[in-house]
């Protein structure tokens, strides 16, 4: 391989195609099922697929075959097909279904605008996970470019990932015999502790998360005449959260929440830590005055990584502050997200999440916890010698660092699923979502030079795969 025409020939292909295809790709906004109920009807998805389709068959590798599969009732999957060398399979996967738009973006950006700004791609999508499918097929041509072999590689491109993947298995199920049975994932939908090297994931947390509702009137009724005898509901619903975090540490309490941490994982959170140092924390953008919760490096990466932790994402049952009025709410709704370690079995810890919640309500109130699907988290198997030495050779030529090894908070359900279905597979899990990039909320962006020396990095572990 002549690393120098790769990088070059990757990096005209990235402006001259793969930018201008981003930018048209942000502009679309496909809303993932659990965000857009009427998805079909409002046709965004399906613009999504077209676009993506129509740039995959104009500008991907020699060799390609592309279908848009359809299940009945489900969001479509673009499965995709290039045959190599050998009788090895990789499997690469990215999805295209994007988070809600949230409030917050600057002035001159939006979620659905994409501007170009200091070697950055803002608008929601193009770094989880526009750009993935994109990396995928250019690293593939830039082999071929070159008339190196490449292994036979199945591309999948899934539109419901941001609710869960709960389509994907059946899409798995229906496509079985055409994938056949990868000795490589690869996954591109993951983040990066910093835009100078190579960052390969190594766990995934799993979550459980769901609505948790406490009804305790049938309407509301003035405050200073059932304040005292009527029991707020957002004070019973605080009592309850009690029951699972510790409000002054942030500590999940029960023990069905948290494992013993592996010593192979504290050894990459240790050396994260070393590479990272206050950057751990220094990228979260806290308002003057706030700090983490704690300073230890090291433990802040595994609190990330390896510990459970509790978000309150959303609530009904409020009127905004400006329209409140001296009345004893009825309902309180409020939607938890709980990421739980990678080896916690997501399924089980939902279950004990909702009995948790539900049993022996306060005061008698209505309480109930209606659970979405969770995802199961992931840990990194052993990689073979190859593999390691590859991603260490293609880290020091394009990123001219040694790579680094981290896990993410964050969940990939796909990863649980493809490692029960593949346990001899091996994987590579990597991305480009670094400090700043802000994925899910305001001014997401894409750092645009390291996503052309991510697709070197991907080209170099096919050209490697052993055939």
């Amino acid at each position: 391989m002549d690393s120098n025409r790769l990088s070059a020939f990757v990096d005209e292909n990235w402006e001259r195609s793969i930018l201008p295809s981003l930018s048209d790709f942000i502009k679309i906004p496909c809303l993932s099922p659990h965000f857009d109920a009427d998805w079909e009807s409002s046709g965004h998805i399906e613009a999504a697929v077209d676009h993506i389709t129509r740039w995959c068959r104009e500008q991907g590798p020699e060799g390609l075959e592309l279908e848009v599969v359809r299940l009945p009732g489900r969001t479509p999957l673009i499965f995709m097909e290039v045959r190599g060398e050998g009788d090895g399979t990789v499997l690469l996967y990215g999805h295209l279904d994007k988070q809600p738009e949230m409030v917050g973006w600057d002035e001159d950006k939006g979620p659905w605008k994409p501007v170009l700004q200091d070697d950055k791609l803002y608008g929601r999508g193009g770094g989880d996970d526009g750009y993935a499918v994109y990396t995928s097929l250019l690293a593939i041509r830039a082999l071929q470019e070159q008339g190196l072999s490449h292994p036979r590689c199945v591309i999948l491109i899934e539109a419901c990932e941001e609710s869960g993947s709960y389509d994907l298995p059946h899409y798995i199920d229906a496509l079985q015999e055409r994938i056949g049975t990868p000795g490589l994932i690869v996954c591109i939908d993951s983040g990066a502790g910093n835009y100078e090297q190579w960052w390969c994931t190594s766990s995934l947390r799993g979550m459980a998360f769901g609505k948790l509702s406490v009804e305790i009137l049938k309407q509301g009724v003035h405050s200073g005449d059932a304040g005292g005898i009527v029991p707020s509901s957002f004070r019973i619903a605080r009592s309850l959260l009690s029951r699972l975090e510790d409000e002054a540490t942030g500590a999940i309490l029960p023990a069905a929440f948290s494992v013993e941490i592996p010593d192979q994982h504290r050894a990459f959170a240790s050396a994260c830590a070393e590479v990272l140092g206050a950057g751990v924390a220094g990228k979260y953008p806290f308002v003057d005055g706030a700090h983490a919760t704690g300073e230890d490096p090291t433990e802040l990466v595994l609190d990330r990584t390896w510990r459970s932790s509790l978000s309150v994402t959303g609530a009904n049952g409020f009127p905004a502050v400006e329209k409140a009025g001296n009345v004893l709410r009825p309902i309180t709704e409020l939607a938890l997200s709980l990421r739980l370690p990678p080896s916690v079995d997501a399924v089980a810890a939902t279950d004990a999440l909702t009995a948790l919640l539900e049993r022996d309500p306060p005061y008698g109130a209505k309480v109930r916890f209606e659970a979405q699907p969770p995802g199961q988290g992931w840990a990194l198997p052993t990689l073979p010698d190859w593999l390691a030495a590859s991603i260490d050779k293609g880290s020091r030529t394009f990123f001219e660092r040694p790579p680094c090894f981290v896990g993410e908070g964050g969940s990939i359900p796909f990863m649980g699923l493809l490692s029960e279905k593949y346990p001899a597979a091996h994987f590579l899990v990597t991305g480009v979502l670094g400090p700043g990039s802000n994925a899910h909320g305001p001014n997401e962006f894409l750092h645009i030079p390291a996503a052309k020396r991510l697709t070197c990095g991907v080209a170099t572990v096919l050209a490697d795969f052993p055939r």
